[in-house]
């Protein structure tokens, strides 16, 4: 079995929550939270790791999602320590750890300043968080594999003042974008970048 992505949220940001609860199809996460979203190949692999971290604590299942190659899913609870040990039981029952998981790379990173009105609302015509607006600073993340996306969205919040525009975890590449004052955006980019680089994992 191959443990695409473990990625464990230990506080969800607001903005991020928000976002987050919209985008999921079960129960729905607030700020504060803790969140653990596991990726699997083969995908049925799945059902039984979503079995086993919900039999274990009391944690919340906030999606199942079975695709032709990855199977996913996202768990939840206002205590971190809750959502970890659901998840290292999981592992445990397919004889893995998180260092098991594929190490995420950064793509690429676009920032652009004093955004265009026009291109703003394009922009804002295919997110579904927070607004762009004309002036402002833009910063585009792309992320591999697409979901380590999450973490970088949530860890940008904590550090700066800015607006989580939006976020897209499927697909070939994880996309976050970001919009503040050029000062801001630049701290939270650093640190989305940091937690992403930081992580372990195995090479492709």
């Amino acid at each position: 079995m191959e443990l695409r992505t473990y990625i464990l949220i230990d506080s969800m940001q607001p903005q991020y929550a928000a976002l987050t609860g919209m985008l999921l199809k079960g129960d729905v996460p607030v700020e504060g939270m803790a969140e653990l979203f596991v990726e699997l190949a083969p995908a049925s692999e799945v059902y039984e790791f979503l079995d086993v971290a919900l039999k274990t604590t009391d944690v919340r299942p906030g999606t199942l999602s079975v695709e032709r190659e990855f199977g996913s899913l996202e768990i939840h609870a206002p205590f971190q320590e809750a959502v970890r040990v659901a998840g290292q039981a999981a592992l445990a029952r397919f004889n893995l750890s998180e260092h098991d998981r594929r190490k995420p790379e950064i793509a690429s990173i676009k920032m652009i300043t004093n955004v265009d009105a026009y291109e703003a609302q394009l922009v804002n015509q295919s997110s579904r968080g927070g607004l762009l607006l004309r002036g402002q600073t833009l910063c585009v993340l792309e992320v591999a594999p697409a979901s380590y996306v999450m973490l970088a969205a949530n860890e940008a919040e904590k550090a700066a003042h800015i607006t989580l525009v939006h976020y897209q975890s499927s697909g070939r590449f994880g996309r976050l974008y970001l919009s503040g004052s050029e000062s801001e955006v630049k701290v939270a980019r650093e640190a989305a970048v940091q937690a992403i680089n930081s992580l372990s994992g195995q090479g492709k």
